[in-house]
């Protein structure tokens, strides 16, 4: 299949992956797990090899490609640490960091108009009018209900705040369906704030919107509403500082901000169970000292445990949960066990690849995150601008999150990475359109007006 469809079906996978796991191939949910990565080894099989005549819009950044040179050298090395008893276990663990970079080389070249990469977010996107739907339903089911399980028999019971269900809406876990939202969200308010966004999608849009925000609720989650909040602020802030024009500030306003105004209006109107349970999860000094702890060790834990750790760590895939499933289904060698606690990112890679290891991802992770504000700022066309906003947003605020060990995100972090070199080039794509169609008028132009003579 062409290499295009296969990157737009691994991304759309990873939305219905969790429903099949779930409701429909309970018996396959381990092969389901790959599903999405079958369709990117067929994509990069096609993209590398089988199409070499095809022109290619090469990637250049020799900082960026030195980077991943490096993290790939070390992670690799670390697949065969001798800690993790078995080299298995560490091809495993390498996937999370490295099946998803080749994106970046795709991704140029997935688009080739402004108007065609737009159409395509507003589809995927409109996917989430559908599963807000769902976890609504799930939101009001019982916890029993089937409607309610994970892909996994080894979680007895469903989480739930009071007597409501976390939903999980057609992902396979809540820490997935979690990052999706927020994902979503961002990409949604650069859409709502474009101009192809017309009067009739602007109201779809707004929906999915709607149902994005009502979900982030009913998940319970505090770092998914924390995180939409602070994107709406963040961004809204850098749009007020760039503009220098008053027409500029009232546009923002109507198509922004007022939807906006609008959309958290009917959500406290029309779902205020969501936000009462959202609240029992939120209030009292022990929810608060609990978030708060949670924050702080995310950044303190890692140094605390890198004298432990050492220079190289316990080996890619050490603390990862499919590693530990392998094991246990290929009976392979417990391997060295590690002896501090760890829940967030930061600790596992830290563990996983060492100091060392950990300052090549950071860096490159950090890297990653300046280019894309460095095209955000170079960009002239408002859509790919807003783009390139979104992108850099989601990235800045899930930077210390889960990514190595998180599937989806993994996914949609590289993709949009890739639009360090899209955007740019879809820019240059369009002027070089709009200089065509000046020629031709004024050729035009200039005919009749000496045919007239």
């Amino acid at each position: 299949m062409n290499w295009r469809n296969l990157v737009k079906m691994a991304l759309f996978s990873v939305l219905i992956e969790g429903a099949i796991r779930k409701w429909f191939l309970p018996q396959s949910k381990d092969l389901i797990y790959f599903l999405k990565d079958f369709f990117l080894l067929g994509a990069y099989i096609s993209y590398f090899i089988l199409n070499n005549s095809q022109k290619k819009v090469p990637i250049k950044d020799n900082l960026l490609i030195q980077s991943i040179f490096f993290v790939t050298v070390w992670c690799t090395a670390e697949a065969f640490n001798s800690s993790l008893g078995s080299p298995l276990v560490g091809l495993m663990g390498l996937k999370g960091y490295l099946w998803n970079i080749p994106l970046i080389w795709l991704v140029p070249n997935l688009f080739n108009s402004e108007r065609e990469l737009f159409v395509f977010l507003r589809n995927h996107l409109l996917l989430a009018i559908p599963i807000g739907i769902l976890g609504i339903i799930q939101f009001f089911s019982p916890a029993s209900d089937i409607i309610n399980t994970y892909a996994t028999d080894e979680v007895k019971y469903v989480a739930t705040i009071g007597s409501s269900v976390r939903i999980t809406g057609t992902f396979s876990y809540l820490d997935t369906y979690v990052v999706y939202l927020t994902v979503a969200f961002g990409l949604l308010l650069a859409l709502i704030d474009s101009n192809y966004a017309k009067k009739g999608w602007k109201i779809i849009l707004l929906g999915s919107l709607f149902l994005v925000a009502v979900n982030s609720l009913m998940t319970g989650s505090r770092s998914c509403v924390f995180a939409s909040i602070l994107f709406v602020v963040i961004y809204i802030f850098i749009k007020v500082l760039q503009t220098s024009k008053i027409i500029n500030f009232i546009n923002l306003v109507k198509k922004l901000i007022i939807p906006l105004i609008v959309v958290t209006i009917a959500v406290s109107i029309w779902f205020q169970p969501a936000i009462e349970t959202f609240s029992k999860r939120t209030t009292g000094d022990i929810a608060e000292k609990e978030f708060t702890n949670r924050v702080a060790n995310t950044y303190t834990d890692p140094v605390s445990i890198a004298n432990i750790a050492g220079l190289y760590g316990y080996g890619a895939g050490a603390t990862q949960q499919a590693s530990l499933a392998l094991r246990n289904r290929l009976n392979l060698p417990t391997g060295d066990i590690i002896p501090v606690g760890y829940e967030e990112e930061p600790e596992r890679i830290m563990l996983e690849i060492g100091l060392l290891g950990f300052i090549f991802w950071y860096s490159l992770k950090l890297f990653i995150l300046i280019k894309l504000w460095l095209v955000y700022r170079k960009l002239k066309r408002p859509f790919l601008k807003q783009l390139a906003l979104s992108s850099f947003l989601i990235q800045l605020i899930q930077f210390p999150d889960q990514l190595v060990t998180h599937h989806v995100f993994s996914l949609y972090y590289w993709f949009l990475t890739g639009f360090i070199f899209l955007l740019p080039r879809l820019e240059k794509i369009e002027n070089l359109y709009q200089l065509e169609q000046f020629y031709q008028q004024d050729v035009q132009s200039q005919y009749f007006t000496n045919t007239s003579n």
